[in-house]
């Protein structure tokens, strides 16, 4: 019977044990790190023409899978390299993250790129990444007309004014 209640005791003191590091931040946060970029040939990628932007707004979002639920945000601003990062204390298990463009400082490569204007980042140690860095995809905004050397440049590429 002594035993019995000794690993009974044993088991209680080990749950409130586990329970209370749950609560707790992860010694080591997750760091999730991008890039802003302008567009300005309107291309919908990155190309030699595109220009980093430092003092970009991003914002990451983590939302609850079935509700949609914003359970996690936070904002972070660009250095001079057009690169943000954003520090996530806790394991986001089974929500999903995005990171997504805010605002842009330049004030003629404003419009946020379609397709381009989110990143989809996973903040969980359950899936076999060791390290706590996460890369998003870079995000892009656009100008409102392509810059008149535009043409030019696409030819690199192989693309016409038709396909972009």
């Amino acid at each position: 019977m002594a035993k019995i209640a000794g690993i009974l005791i044993t088991l209680c003191v080990l749950q409130a044990i586990s329970m209370a590091a749950a609560g707790r931040p992860e010694k080591n946060p997750y760091c999730v790190r991008g890039r802003v970029y302008c567009d300005p040939c309107r291309a919908g990628f990155e190309t030699s023409a595109s220009t980093y932007l430092h003092g970009a707004k991003v914002k990451l979002e983590c939302r609850q899978r079935q509700t949609q639920k914003v359970l996690y945000s936070a904002e972070a601003t660009t250095d001079e390299s057009g690169l943000y990062k954003i520090y996530v204390a806790n394991d986001q298990k089974d929500n999903v993250c995005d990171t997504v463009l805010v605002s842009s400082p330049h004030s003629s490569c404003k419009l946020a790129d379609p397709g381009r204007d989110r990143s989809r980042v996973v903040l969980t140690s359950f899936n076999g990444m060791v390290s706590n860095d996460r890369d998003a995809n870079n995000m892009g905004f656009t100008m409102e007309h392509p810059m008149s050397y535009c043409g030019q440049l696409m030819k690199q590429y192989q693309l016409t004014d038709d396909e972009v």
